[in-house]
């Protein structure tokens, strides 16, 4: 693998925040540096930005004086695109903006050496399109770095349409010696982390349209039981709801509006009302003018309940089986056995089942409780029931956890409930994203790691929770919520997710369907 050698120089194209980050980053890596801008004023300023933080890199201890200097003198702004002519490398930040980009790009191919590499920062515009007009596509990449650029590992390595293997590859070499975390990716509506991560907000939303429960309560069951470092309400009120809406949006109709992404109409009225987040003073919640002045919502928590003294564990928990283990710890005596279920048999007849994708309401006296990236580590679990739940099941339920030392949230009764079905969604965008060779399950992990922070890449999960979990949980979202968008992919299906949906209906009994017991087999088994 090739890489641009150091000696080469490295341009950049558009003076704001990306662009400047970009270009300490090939600064700090060691080549020549160039920033260009349509209005000169703004590459100068652009340059003395990055001059500046060298300047306080340097005054923290990590870079060496000499080492500083050095740099200080590789980067100026250049006054025309004729003076990026011995650029090996040029990358391109200026506004989104197809027509825009692709009359750059003409103007540089005109300017280049022919064995310059052209890259463009875009996050969401087709690099097949921008390079269509190209005379030599086959330069053509996307490097979508993260903001901020010095600070985030990761880079989209996008190879379009025409793009040459050779150029990606060389463009990888390049960036991963610049202390980058590369990841290679096709040409893709949101590429890897804009395409997979939409369900981390979509199904949040739904829950919330559903009127499952307002969003503190989802935004803390996602950090504190999920292991999400921030909930998707908070995280969009720091990005901007506009921003992230047009994102959602522009993937939606990249893809013809498939189901699988469409757009949530609360957060549509949100930024309709010019309520943005952050920036405009109120979101999802408000936002005073200090952290003082800021109302902070708190999430729903139950009162206490006592816990029960003993239960009974039917079956495998499957993901959840280390909950025996966390009773047993906490003085609840576990009788366990291996017929039926799966559930958690509590002294008042009612059952604890791990979110499945059905309804408390289909069964007898049912609680369920949501998915845990670490059940021992969890702080706050999830739990539902229907208005048909006894009064003592869901006190049972909630003092159990509570005995666990868990802050229990309880939410509607909505399918799938908060953590389990944000993770099964995550799991078959990259199941089918795999399968249609956007990119590798190692690559989409990285991506999703490192770009927005997740505890797990999605295979990770998938690979954790089994491989049946995220199709049986889906197939029941989907037959209670019909249109397609909880169907589960052909690649999920193909990857054998449904072997146990097809052991269950074949070995069903009529005692299943009789008791309301929710044991993971069809209902009409």
């Amino acid at each position: 693998m090739t890489a641009i050698e150091r000696s080469r120089t490295v341009a950049v194209v558009g003076a704001g925040t990306m662009g400047q980050g970009i270009a300490q980053v090939a600064l700090l890596a060691g080549h020549r540096v160039l920033i260009y801008d349509i209005n000169p004023a703004l590459a100068a300023d652009g340059v003395g930005f990055v001059q500046d933080r060298i300047e306080r890199i340097a005054a923290k201890g990590r870079l060496d004086r000499a080492g500083a200097g050095d740099a200080l003198g590789r980067i100026r702004a250049a006054q025309s695109l004729g003076d990026l002519a011995d650029a090996a490398l040029v990358i391109e930040a200026v506004i989104e903006d197809v027509t825009v980009k692709r009359t750059l790009f003409t103007a540089l191919e005109g300017v280049v050496a022919p064995d310059a590499l052209l890259a463009t920062n875009t996050s969401s515009l087709s690099v097949t399109e921008l390079a269509a007009g190209l005379a030599h596509p086959g330069r053509f990449l996307g490097l979508h770095f993260f903001n901020p650029a010095p600070l985030l590992p990761l880079v989209e390595v996008v190879s379009g349409h025409a793009t040459d293997p050779a150029a990606a590859e060389r463009a990888y070499g390049t960036v991963l010696g610049w202390g980058k975390t590369p990841v290679r990716c096709a040409d893709t509506p949101g590429f890897i982390v804009n395409r997979i991560a939409r369900p981390f907000y979509a199904e949040a939303f739904a829950v919330y349209e559903e009127r499952g429960a307002d969003p503190a309560t989802i935004d803390a069951v996602l950090r504190e039981s999920g292991g999400f470092k921030m909930g998707p309400f908070a995280l969009t009120d720091l990005i901007g709801q506009d921003v992230n809406e047009a994102v959602s949006r522009s993937v939606w109709e990249s893809f013809y509006r498939s189901p699988k992404f469409t757009p949530s109409l609360a957060q549509r009225r949100l930024v309709q009302s010019g309520r943005l987040g952050r920036k405009s003073g109120h979101g999802w919640y408000p936002y005073g003018p200090s952290a003082q002045d800021t109302a902070v919502p708190e999430p729903h928590t139950a009162a206490p309940e006592e816990a029960p003294d003993k239960v009974t564990v039917v079956g495998d928990l499957g993901p959840a089986a280390e909950l025996a283990d966390l009773m047993e710890e906490a003085g609840i005596a576990v009788t366990a056995t291996g017929h039926g279920g799966p559930y958690i048999q509590l002294p008042g007849e009612g059952q604890l089942v791990l979110a499945d994708g059905k309804t408390s309401v289909e069964f007898s006296d049912v609680v369920y409780f949501d998915l845990a990236l670490d059940y021992r580590g969890a702080t706050r679990i999830a739990l539902s029931a229907s208005e048909d739940t006894s009064e003592r099941t869901l006190a049972e339920a909630v003092g159990l956890f509570q005995k666990l030392g868990k802050r229990v949230s309880v939410i509607g009764d909505v399918p799938g409930m908060i953590v389990a079905r944000t993770v099964a969604m995550l799991i078959d965008l990259t199941a089918d994203a795999v399968a249609r060779g956007v990119a590798c399950a190692e690559d989409i992990d990285t991506a999703m790691r490192l770009g927005v922070n997740y505890p797990l890449g999605p295979a990770e999960w998938h690979d954790r929770l089994g491989r049946d979990w995220a199709y049986d949980l889906l197939h029941h979202l989907d037959e209670r919520c019909p249109g397609g968008r909880y169907a589960p992919s052909l690649a999920l299906f193909k990857l054998g997710y449904a072997a146990g949906d097809e052991d269950d209906a074949a070995d069903g009994t009529a005692d299943d369907a009789a008791d309301g017991t929710p044991d993971g087999s069809e209902e009409t088994a």
